[in-house]
Parts: C-alpha cells; structure tokens; sequence
C-alpha cells in the first residue's frame, strides 16, 4: 500500500465556512435568523454572506489581513463569521464591554484593516480609534445600524465612518466565489482572552480546528436537525463556542438577542419555541432565581460551561425543565474539549447526587486526542483519586496555533512534550472523569494547605440567601493567605445574614481551614460579558484589605 498517497481529491482543507453553502441547499426556504420582528432564510443568509465577502474582497481585503467586528449578538455579527473568512480574511471578535484603551491595543497588536461597528459602540470605537498613535494607521470603520436602536438607519452617517454594513452587502456580488483556504492549517479567527486574567492574549484558531470543534460539539450535545438556538452566549466569546458555524450545520434558527435578563428569556422561549441555549453558570443562576420562574412547557437543552457550576444551582435550573449538560473548554479551544459524559444509571440516583456528578466536568470530547491532569513539574499523571491536585493537559485537533505575536506564550503552554498546559487545576475521580478545582493562579495556600475556592464557593451557593459567590487569596501575616469571600444576597430577603452567621454556616460544612476568614458583602459581583466572575478585581481588593491600618492578623 506504501504507493497510495494523499491526492488532491482527497485532501481539500477543512473548512466550516461549507456548512452555509449546504444550508442554503438543503433547509433553503427555513428560518436561519430571528431578530426582533425581522427574520432570514438560510438562503437570504447565504446571499447575504457572498455580497458581503465580495465587497470586503473588493476593498482590498486579503488572505491573512485581521477584520474585527465590536458587536453583541446581532444578525450582522452571525453574518460576519462566514462572510470575513469567505473574503480570505480573519476575524476577529471584540468584546463589547472592553474599555476603549484596551480595543485600542487590541486593534494596535493584531493591525486590524477593518473595524465593523454595532451603532450603540460607535462612541466606544471612535475614542478607540483616536487613541492610535499618529504614526499608526487604524482601520477602516464601518458602521452597523439597527432598526431598533439608537436612531435605527440613520439618512447620514459619521464622517469617520467610511460606508455602512448594508451598504457593503448591497453593493457586494451574490455569485461570488469565496476564498476557500489553501491549506486547513491557515488562520481563520483571532480571540483574545476574555479578561477572567489581566492580560489578554490573541488565540489563533486554523480552518483545520473550527471545523473540528464545530463538528464536535454538535456530536457531544446530540443536537439533532433544525434546532432553535437563542443567543445568550456572545458570539464574540470563543465564536459562541463555535456555534455560530454549527447552527449553519444543521440548519438551525438563530435567535439573536442584543440584551437580555430572565424575563427576556423566559419570553423568547415561550414565543419561538427555543429548544437550546448556552451561557456561564451565572446565567442558570439568573434563570432559576427569577420571579419569572416557573415549570417550562417544553425542556430546553441548555449547555454551560466557562467556570465551575455549583450543584445547588445545577438543581434549581433542572427542576424547572432545564435538561443542563456540562462541560469545559478554553478560548485556546474553541469551545467544549471535555464534557460531562452523562451515563444511564446515575438516572437512578437522588436529584442531589446526579448534581454532584453533573458539576464535574468530565471526559474528552471525540475531537480530542486525550485529556489529563499531571504533576506540572514532572508530568507525571496524578492519581485517580479525586483528590490529587494537578494541571489539565489536552491534545488534539481543536488546539490553537498559538498567541500572536507571542512565541514566549505559545511556547509556555503548547510543550514539547506535546500537550496544550491549560493553567487550570483538577483532579481525576477513581471513574475517569476530571473535575476543576482552580485555576492555578486561584489556589489558596493557608498555613501550608492547598485549598480549592471552587470547594468554598460550591457551599456558599447552598445558603438560602447567597446568589453569587466568590472566594480568593487574602494575604496573612500567620497563614500566608486566607480564603476571602466575596458575595452577592438575593433581593427577596427580609433579614441579611451576617459575616458571622456565613462563616458558622460554612465552618458546619467544610474543615476549618477552608473556611472563609473574611466575607464582604457586595451589590454584584464584578464579571466579563460572560458571565465569568472577574476574581483578579476581587483579588486586588482583597489586596488592599490586608494592607490598610485596620487589617487584622487571623488566628485560628
């Protein structure tokens, strides 16, 4: 067999940017978007899709320049994650809730050609703009306006402003053949971190791992045909998980929402029908603490993943007809790389223990070659004992290239040794299954102890009257560091517990190391657009706590 090699019928790149030629084909005349009161077929979307890649093209876009997109969930944002690659380009998604100073470095460290700009950030990309050094061009800006916000499609547009979104589209060619990639190894989108750490890094994804995580994550969650698919995970968050090219797979209907709160949900639900949604455990949290609360007619799937769900969330969400899935990933993912692989029999068990096992995180997907934790200085594989702390390793197809622009980065986590080191700390149960403790930088070390926040935090969220919690590293002049808790208290009650009374009620269940030394009581809980907890904000105010006259020494 050693004469049968590779041929070119046989090795045309992988690329998901397919998946929307096949559903203008075969679901054609099927809803792909929903916004408000305006709606698209998966044909109109195709169209759309190849106007604007041609326009883009036309405007001197090539293969490898950087598009960026400041957008929220919006028809225009789906669009763009085929239509920017379908010009040869890559794209790349902004966080909408960054400060303008930071878009300006972003937009400065990956020279951005072209920024798309959502009509209610236009102040926000303007001041980014104007931050840019004289000597350094910044990118064409394009605005995208909306019948429902702002002054919907204005009769003029900012001078700074070089055309609008459905000016491009108009313009472009529907026959367009679009820029398939030469090699699934080329870049087709650039992520930078989400803002959980204080330096965000440019995470470049390839054809080859989109097209695979895409594939994967429609396997793991078992999403059959035509699904309805609401938006409450930003798309410009690991591309929505990659699920921005999967819906296009399937042929799903994209409810695009711009903002929303559990009321606006419950009502999106009920109006179209929504059979999947995704978001950070915050979002369960919101659901299932809601006056709108009540027994859904139909179960929707929902998947979460980006920190840790506590179980007594997990089981207040399940109880009023979620059906949760869970899982875990990284930006240098794509998406989901582990999940929590449910199994027949624990069907059997009390509604307690299935959300213990549901909170761990799990196994690999298919598309990854393996997951494990390890002894980060050895790499050695730790016990599977479910308490062994170590760092979760992964390998496989959905790995990113690297960090642009920073070999000294990529390096420091993509091995030699051929793992991807992902920073987080876990550990394996005696079945296999992985589970997250922390993540490195989280740890708390009390008096010589490893200590797991995510432990503290998953009891904190047992008391009747904590909606968010958090705990981090407190420096100490005996302990070294404390557990410091940070929480949020649900708006019904009629009397506030105390610092005292949360640290009885913890001291009850948990040993007595791991017990919080000191509780602050917060409005809300500082996050990113996720839903993630932002605990380097809170580790700098634990900081300054332990600094000022009045710090105490705690003694145990």
């Amino acid at each position: 067999m050693e004469e049968l090699k590779p041929r070119p019928a046989s090795s045309s790149p992988l690329t998901p940017l397919g998946f929307l030629e096949r559903a203008a084909t075969v679901y054609g005349d099927c809803t792909s978007i929903i916004y408000n009161t305006n709606s698209f077929t998966w044909s109109q979307t195709h169209r759309r899709c190849l106007q604007l890649a041609s326009s883009l093209s036309s405007t001197g876009m090539k293969s490898g320049h950087v598009v960026s997109v400041l957008a929220p969930n919006i028809p225009a944002m789906f669009e763009l994650h085929f239509a920017v690659p379908m010009a040869g380009a890559v794209l790349n998604s902004i966080n909408t809730r960054l400060d303008a100073r930071t878009i300006s470095i972003l937009l400065r460290h990956c020279e951005s050609k072209l920024l798309f700009v959502d009509i209610l950030s236009q102040s926000l990309a303007l001041e980014a703009i104007s931050l840019f050094p004289s000597n350094e061009n910044p990118p064409l800006l394009v605005l995208i306006q909306d019948d429902y916000e702002g002054d919907g499609v204005c009769s003029t547009v900012d001078s700074r402003f070089c055309c609008t979104y459905e000016s491009l589209v108009e313009k472009g060619d529907p026959c367009f053949n679009w820029v398939r990639p030469r090699s699934e190894w080329d870049p087709i989108v650039l992520n930078y971190t989400s803002g959980t750490t204080s330096s965000p890094k440019g995470v470049v994804h390839c054809h080859r791992a989109i097209f695979t995580i895409t594939l994967d994550s429609l396997i793991d969650w078992e999403i059959s045909k035509q699904p309805v698919f609401l938006w409450t995970l930003p798309m410009f968050h690991a591309n929505g998980w990659s699920f921005t090219w999967g819906m296009a797979a399937v042929g799903g209907t994209n409810v695009c929402v711009r903002k929303f709160d559990a009321p606006v949900i419950y009502g999106l639900i009920r109006k179209h029908g929504v059979t999947h949604m995704c978001g950070a455990p915050v979002v369960l949290n919101m659901l299932s603490n809601s006056p709108e609360a009540k027994p859904l007619e139909n179960p929707v799937k929902i998947l979460t993943a980006g920190a840790p769900p506590p179980a007594p969330v997990l089981l207040r969400t399940e109880s009023l007809g979620f059906v949760v899935s869970h899982g875990y990933g990284l930006t240098e993912t794509g998406g989901l790389a582990v999940s929590c692989a449910w199994k027949r029999e624990w069907n059997k068990f009390p509604a307690t223990e299935r959300a213990r096992l549901k909170a761990r995180q799990g196994v690999r997907t298919l598309g990854m070659t393996e997951a494990d934790v390890v002894d980060p200085e050895t790499g050695v594989s730790v016990k599977c004992d479910g308490s062994t702390l170590g760092e979760i390793v992964l390998r496989g197809a959905c790995v990113m290239l690297g960090y642009l622009k920073d070999p000294k980065g990529t390096s420091k986590c993509l091995k030699e040794n051929g793992w991807f080191y992902t920073g987080d700390v876990g550990v394996i149960h005696s079945d296999g299954y992985l589970e997250i403790k922390d993540r490195s930088k989280d740890v708390i070390i009390s008096g010589g102890e490893n200590l797991s926040s995510v432990e503290v935090e998953s009891v904190l969220y047992t008391h009747p009257a904590i909606n968010e919690a958090a705990v981090v590293a407190r420096p100490d002049e005996y302990w070294g560091e404390t557990p410091c808790a940070f929480v949020s208290l649900k708006g019904e009650l009629t009397r506030k517990p105390s610092e005292i009374e949360i640290m009885e009620y913890c001291r009850a269940k948990l040993p007595h190391y791991m017990v919080p030394k000191t509780v602050v009581f917060k409005e809300e809980l500082p996050k990113t657009s996720t839903g993630k907890i932002q605990k380097f904000v809170l580790r700098e105010i634990a900081r300054g706590m332990s600094s000022s006259p009045s710090a105490r020494v705690s003694r145990m």
